[in-house]
């Protein structure tokens, strides 16, 4: 079995609050999948702070060593704030944050970063990697302030493939030569379906299957 109690528990509260639901969804790709993860219903203090929690304790775990957690614009900025605070609060990993503006600020403190100077080993946080487009925006930013990237925290890889035979997490490890760390995968939804006992969850695993094995990486 490949889940730790800590995704357990990130699984059963996505599912409970409809953050992760199963049926029918057309995707963006056209492709028409089983299941379907909406990171924007992380919408109430309460969820913001388990999401933290989770993404804080997921991070621990994999003994990653950075200098700066990072997250960007939009949604990337709230995961990022409630990380370093559970980071700081239940980890012991006192670090310092920074988010990036949409359009840089020519008055007051000026520049395109809040919080933290852009600086050292920085960890992205943020909620899924699709294409891969806002990430290369960020190693861009990342560049241009002689910054480097240690990892990329993330909520879901869904292990499928892109345009090609990797999927878009594994282009991004590939090309920027670091990990993604995300809090559950495809396999693993499939190994918690597999656990349960209530028909109504059991009777999308088929479906899930083989959608991954026709998709899947």
């Amino acid at each position: 079995m490949s889940l730790h109690a800590h995704q357990v528990r990130f699984i059963e509260y996505c599912i409970q609050h409809k953050i992760l639901c199963f049926g029918e969804f057309t995707l963006k790709s056209g492709r028409v999948s089983p299941y379907f993860f909406n990171a924007g219903l992380f919408n109430t203090g309460e969820a913001l702070a388990f999401i933290g929690s989770s993404y804080a304790a997921a991070i621990k775990a994999t003994g990653l060593e950075f200098d700066l957690v990072f997250g960007p614009a939009y949604k990337g900025i709230p995961l990022a704030s409630v990380t370093a605070a559970a980071l700081a609060t239940e980890q012991g990993l006192n670090k310092p944050y920074c988010f990036n503006r949409k359009e840089a600020k020519d008055h007051g403190e000026g520049g395109i970063t809040v919080g933290a100077p852009l600086q050292g080993r920085v960890l992205i946080v943020d909620d899924v990697i699709t294409a891969g487009t806002a990430i290369r925006e960020v190693m861009q930013l990342l560049r241009k302030a002689y910054a480097s990237p240690a990892g990329i925290m993330v909520a879901l890889d869904r292990q499928e493939r892109g345009t090609g035979d990797l999927s878009a997490i594994q282009e991004i490890e590939k090309e920027f030569r670091i990990p993604v760390i995300s809090l559950i995968n495809m396999t693993q939804i499939i190994d918690y379906l597999k656990m349960q006992q209530d028909p109504h969850l059991k009777e999308y695993l088929h479906a899930i299957r083989e959608y991954r094995q026709r998709y899947g990486v």
